[in-house]
């Protein structure tokens, strides 16, 4: 529960048509199979006391009256369940007969909510058995206590504050507007869904759809339980299809046919950050809604939740290659438009061997053909200078051949050494003064080489680099136009070796090849032995990890201590925590610090939903201070 995550279930038990003692058990056992894992809010499905199937037995008095008092015993026997739990069940009102689901929570009964749509279409009757309870909000006698009685019931927990939850039954969610939106619009967090949802061709994928639509459209988790086997099959068959997912995402899903418990670690502290964030998600209005109390205790929850340690990239080859074409056309008509606008038909881009600059020319290349300009109009720089090896010399020459650019070489060794002697910089002494003074050496003769032929300079400097400020200011920090700006570096190498695999191009796909196997380095410091001496990686720290914090940061809202959980989590097995604290450090400390030069970045366009541009996405002031965020890294160290 600390952090925002609370375990959830959806579990299927296995029943008898109109045995609700049988059932009754079969519920109670996995209530205490779920509670060993800690599972805080539980969903069973729709009328599983009785089961749905019990058609004109709902009628009899005797299945009635079993299900009130198995319903009685199940509060009984689940009063030292941590947990709020939702079960099914027929129940009597006011001379009427409901479809409803009992809430329970440490062996109270919360209150009943009654299903408000009743399909009476296909194979479906339920108006035959049941009334609607659309608009109610009675109370009936249980346990010689009132009990509330309505569809419009909010359960909130006293002790996770974003923790709101509430039900819908089965059809509520399938039809043009469902309960669950109301509920939402009232506050409510989690949804949950008592269903017996029968199988046919075609319904598993539909179902899943309606599921992780509604989450996503509402901003919340949605828990949603299906009968299974031990219904009737008299003319039906049902699946025990369950699902949670939160925000569009399926976290859980159960195997059909086959009884089970699944599990999802719902993250409603992100929920409530995103509806936030969303200034058209309208401020929560419980109005006609009763909101009723619940507890819970605070613990650590054992996430069983993944987290993609890349979660820029698609894990999928499928998905991959369809997001990197789609990434390289974003970023293509970004450049095409601008030069149209522009009325140019020439760019220049420094090229150096690496892989940031050898995406800006695939990129730049792709604009060119949608512009139809001959690529020989793209004006390709290498600018060797100290720390340039032969290999990403002899890439960078290649690429633009292979291409099809024009392709400039100017050497920037004896400028850069004037530069040194007019600011009595001494050669030997290897500081950031003599590493930036190379990077402004190169970008001064891109822009004046895009002076001579009326081009653009196109910006090679990516997301990560940007994140972490490592760029040099007004070196290849700047240009007229940055196409890679929201391209995180984990992605970078996922679109280059796409365009490897897809170029049609021996030679071409030999050099992309190579690129990629080259250490990311800016090559500002002599090599040794002719090798890259200088990596990037061993001085800011992995930018896989770097990634995933930007992520966690920026597009989840994750505090520091959440950031470095998921973390671990995600990189178990591949860094130990120490390194993982480490490199986090090193990350706030740089994103904050590093501000001013976000602040003054060229245009480019928007990729992924993580972006940095002062005119976009991030709005942050260049001298805020890290101070909040470092305590909390400080406190996680004394831990």
């Amino acid at each position: 529960m600390r952090d925002g995550f609370i375990k959830t279930a959806a579990a299927t038990p296995d029943i008898q048509v109109a045995d609700c003692r049988a059932n009754a058990d079969a519920i109670l056992k996995q209530i205490h199979t779920m509670a060993q894992k800690k599972a805080k809010i539980m969903v069973f499905p729709e009328l599983c006391i009785t089961a749905y199937t019990c058609q004109d037995l709902f009628w009899q008095p005797t299945l009635l009256k079993a299900a009130r008092d198995e319903l009685l015993r199940i509060a009984r026997e689940s009063a030292q369940v941590d947990a709020l739990i939702f079960v099914g069940l027929p129940i009597e009102s006011q001379g009427k007969l409901f479809n409803a689901a009992a809430v329970l929570s440490r062996g109270e009964i919360l209150g009943i909510v009654p299903k408000t749509h009743l399909p009476n279409y296909a194979e479906f009757y339920e108006q035959r058995h049941f009334s609607s309870g659309e608009g109610m909000l009675e109370y009936i006698e249980l346990q010689g206590k009132r009990i509330p009685f309505g569809p419009d019931l909010l359960f909130a927990c006293q002790e996770v504050p974003h923790l709101i939850v509430a039900a819908e039954i089965c059809e509520d969610l399938w039809v043009p507007c469902p309960p669950s939106i109301r509920h939402a619009m009232a506050g409510a967090t989690v949804l949950v869904n008592l269903s017996a949802s029968d199988e046919v061709v075609g319904k598993e994928a539909y179902r899943r759809q309606m599921v992780t639509g509604q989450a996503a459209r509402l901003v919340c988790g949605y828990i949603y339980a299906s009968a299974g086997e031990g219904e009737s099959t008299q003319d039906l068959v049902f699946g025990g299809h369950s699902l949670i997912a939160e925000n569009g995402t399926l976290l859980a899903e159960s195997a059909r046919f086959e009884n089970e418990i699944i599990y999802g670690d719902l993250d409603v502290e992100r929920l409530s950050l995103e509806r936030l964030k969303m200034t058209t998600y309208p401020p929560a209005d419980a109005g006609e809604h009763l909101c009723i109390p619940f507890h819970l205790e605070v613990e650590e929850t054992a996430l069983d939740r993944r987290f993609d340690p890349m979660p820029f990239v698609p894990a999928s080859k499928l998905d991959r290659d369809k997001r990197c074409n789609e990434i390289l056309n974003i970023q293509a008509l970004g450049l095409k438009k601008r030069l149209s606008h522009v009325h140019g038909s020439c760019a220049v881009v420094g090229l150096s061997g690496g892989l940031d600059s050898t995406l800006a020319l695939l990129v730049i290349a792709r604009a060119f053909d949608m512009l139809k300009l001959a690529r020989k109009n793209i004006q390709c720089v290498t600018m060797p200078c100290f720390g340039t090896t032969d290999r990403t010399y002899r890439n960078a020459c290649t690429l633009a051949e292979r291409i099809g650019a024009d392709l400039k070489e100017i050497n920037i060794r004896e400028a850069v050494q004037v530069h040194f002697r007019d600011i009595h910089q001494d050669m030997n002494k290897h500081d950031v003064t003599y590493e930036n003074s190379q990077a402004r050496e190169r970008t001064q003769i891109l822009m004046d080489i895009a002076n001579q032929k009326g081009a653009l300079v196109v910006g090679t400097g990516d997301l990560s680099e940007l994140a972490l400020g490592w760029a040099t200011y007004n070196g290849d920090h700047m240009s007229m136009y940055g196409v890679n700006s929201s391209i995180p570096k984990t992605l970078v190498r996922h679109l280059v070796r796409y365009y490897a695999d897809t170029c049609g191009d021996k030679r071409l796909t030999e050099v992309l090849l190579d690129i990629l196997d080259t250490p990311v380095s800016p090559e500002l410091l002599p090599p040794e032995d002719g090798v890259i001496s200088q990596k990037t990686e061993d001085l800011v720290g992995p930018y896989e990890l770097h990634d995933f914090f930007l992520y966690y940061m920026l597009r989840a809202g994750f505090e520091p201590r959440k950031v470095y959980r998921t973390a671990c989590s995600a990189f178990k097995g591949t860094y130990d925590k120490r390194i993982i604290y480490k490199w986090l450090r090193t990350f706030y400390w740089r994103f904050f610090s590093q501000q001013f030069k976000r602040s003054c970045l060229p245009d480019g366009p928007k990729v992924g939903s993580v972006a940095v541009s002062p005119r976009g996405d991030l709005r942050m002031p260049s001298d805020a201070c890290a101070a909040l965020w470092m305590k909390q890294l400080d406190e996680l160290a004394a831990e």
